[in-house]
């Protein structure tokens, strides 16, 4: 599992960022295939924020597929809500890094 503690005001900072984005992955009724996984990594290199929304699951598998989706992806969830939820980790690279958390 991926460990990185965000503190209440980072996640709230970020829940503001992705309000601005639009949805970059969608999972529909496959699941987490590998592709998913794959397209999810890449996105996580590139933009560190990612909003990933839900097509065609049922409202209760919902908390337990964006658990899946933070320990296989190594992110950290931020927040989901109805069929939206948003995805971060802190890219290594300090030069490389899109988004400037607050401390």
């Amino acid at each position: 599992m991926y460990d990185f503690s965000l503190t209440g005001a980072q996640k709230s900072f970020l829940r503001g960022q992705g309000q601005k984005l639009e949805a970059a992955l969608k999972l529909g009724k496959g699941g987490l295939t590998p592709a998913f996984l794959a397209e999810l990594q890449k996105y996580l290199r590139t933009h560190e924020l990612v909003k990933l929304r839900f097509l065609g699951t049922e409202r209760a598998d919902r908390p337990t597929l964006c658990t899946q989706i933070a320990d296989e992806g190594r992110c950290v969830c931020i927040g989901a809500v109805g069929h939206t939820a948003l995805f971060y980790r802190q890219n290594p690279d300090e030069a490389a890094r899109r988004v400037a958390l607050p401390s």
